[in-house]
């Protein structure tokens, strides 16, 4: 079964709203930190896959979602069951 997130980025504005998304839809870890290097572990290490975050309307994403959306396909990029799709 895949694990998947929505994040529609024309309504999660904030990086507090993005790690509260990704925390709910992936079931993170409790001791998930709710930062950029928690994002990242939990992401490469703790998260099993496969998994799936939908990115809609990335193109209203705030500007300081970038890093994070970034991040997210960074981590795509070293795991083959981790899949980042722009809508």
């Amino acid at each position: 079964m895949t694990a998947r997130c929505t994040l529609d980025l024309a309504l999660v504005r904030t990086v507090a709203q993005m790690h509260d998304a990704l925390a709910r839809d992936l079931a993170l870890p409790a001791h998930y930190g709710r930062n950029r290097d928690a994002l990242w572990d939990s992401l490469t290490t703790d998260l099993k896959g496969p998994v799936e975050i939908v990115l809609r309307h990335a193109d209203r994403a705030a500007p300081a979602l970038a890093p994070y959306i970034a991040l997210l396909r960074e981590a795509a990029a070293r795991r083959k069951d981790l899949r980042i799709r722009a809508e």
